[in-house]
């Protein structure tokens, strides 16, 4: 069997490819349209017009979907672990997986509502999508530790410890500096005023949203070891 075909883990393939595809794609197209500047636009910025807005929202609603399905997936798996090997309060796995459907639900507002059209949905979508991300990552990675050694390897559990710091440094400049983001166009100049404060907020938004693809991508290996089956069950009223 093909290791992509190994229990479930086609379900955090999925979510990275289409998570990664959906800001290159659009960035790609953006620049072939020429509605943003090639050095670090927002990754709204890159689905702000016609037509990479389509693309953008479409491919940004299935990405969130394809999250649920995966955070649903993980939060079963540390549950019949934590059935077998203990270690995991339930209480900390229930939070981690409710933090990570409402990050996903800010994923659905930025798709929905363009920042040119709606800026405070669109803005508020965005925080919702990028704190709770950025809690989720934290909270797995406390339940790696506490999983160890059942759930994956030392080694594992260090390296999506680094992505959550990494999402959680990131995260602060990205969110302050936006606050003094003054201009709201797409195209900028270095000789803005607030250019130093747009360029460090754009970029620190890029790593945040790469570090939750690389964090995603950690969950392969656990994946490949268990598998969801939909069980039918009659209920007889009479």
């Amino acid at each position: 069997m093909l290791w992509f075909m190994e229990g479930i883990c086609f379900l955090p393939i999925s979510l990275v490819i289409m998570s990664s595809s959906t800001f290159i794609v659009s960035y790609l197209i953006a620049l072939f349209e020429h509605d943003v500047d090639v050095i670090f636009p927002y990754i709204s910025d890159t689905g702000a017009e016609p037509p990479e807005s389509c693309v953008f929202g479409l491919m940004t609603v299935i990405t969130a979907f394809a999250g649920m399905a995966t955070m649903y997936a993980r939060y079963k798996f540390v549950e019949k672990l934590n059935e077998k090997a203990g270690g995991v309060p339930p209480a900390l796995n229930q939070a981690a997986f409710w933090i990570g459907m409402l990050s996903c639900l800010g994923m659905c507002f930025v798709a929905t509502f363009q920042e040119t059209t709606i800026t405070a949905v669109h803005d508020a979508g965005a925080i919702l999508f990028f704190v709770s991300g950025v809690l989720y990552t934290i909270l797995q990675s406390i339940i790696s530790y506490k999983a160890f050694p059942y759930g994956c390897s030392l080694a594992l559990c260090r390296v999506r410890t680094g992505m959550a710091t990494i999402a959680f440094l990131a995260v602060f400049p990205t969110v302050v500096c936006a606050i003094f983001v003054t201009q709201t166009t797409l195209h900028r100049k270095t000789e803005d005023e607030d250019n130093v404060f747009h360029l460090v907020s754009a970029v620190s938004e890029w790593i945040v949203a790469f570090s939750f693809i690389l964090f995603f991508f950690t969950y392969i290996h656990d994946f490949k070891k268990f598998t969801l089956k939909l069980r039918t069950q009659f209920v007889d009223y009479s």
